[in-house]
């Protein structure tokens, strides 16, 4: 068919290279997509691993939180005691028991331990709460600070 007659039936004109010139074309598309789907399925496996850190972030965020709300609430259940949950405090055993449930509940560095302790300074009935840890491959601590208010119980009195 000639080029006027393609043209007038609508056809695209043909290519009228040699073929020794047009080798390679349809392999060259083939890797060009390739590479972009590729390029998308990196994408994806990195998206997947921020959701991952977030998710695991935001695990340890809850359970410090709860733990904070917990030791604060064994204070207001103990408020004539609420000294001895300071760190500078006699022992209280409740105390004791929250802070192994620290420990194990939120990951430590194993190097040194005992940098990630809890501390509950306790200052004219405030409390300071704050828990720390470390997630795997952070090099710093994340810390969750709570402060309460622990008043006494003047209501209902006599």
């Amino acid at each position: 068919r000639t080029a006027r007659a393609r043209a007038n039936r609508g056809e695209p004109p043909m290519d009228n290279k040699p073929a020794s010139q047009q080798k390679g074309g349809m392999l060259l598309e083939a890797l060009v997509g390739i590479l972009i789907f590729s390029i998308g399925i990196l994408a994806m496996l990195g998206m997947q691993a921020v959701g991952i850190r977030n998710t695991i972030d935001s695990k340890y965020r809850s359970e410090a939180a709860y733990l904070a709300n917990e030791i604060v609430g064994q204070m207001w259940v103990d408020r004539s005691n609420i000294t001895s949950y300071d760190d500078t405090g006699s022992g209280n055993a409740r105390r004791t028991a929250w802070n192994t449930r620290v420990a194990s509940l939120l990951p430590q560095d194993p190097a040194a331990p005992t940098t990630n302790a809890p501390t509950v300074p306790i200052s004219a009935r405030q409390a300071t709460v704050t828990t720390r840890w470390n997630t795997p491959c952070e090099p710093t601590a994340t810390q969750h600070v709570m402060i309460a208010q622990i008043h006494h119980h003047t209501c209902c009195s006599p």
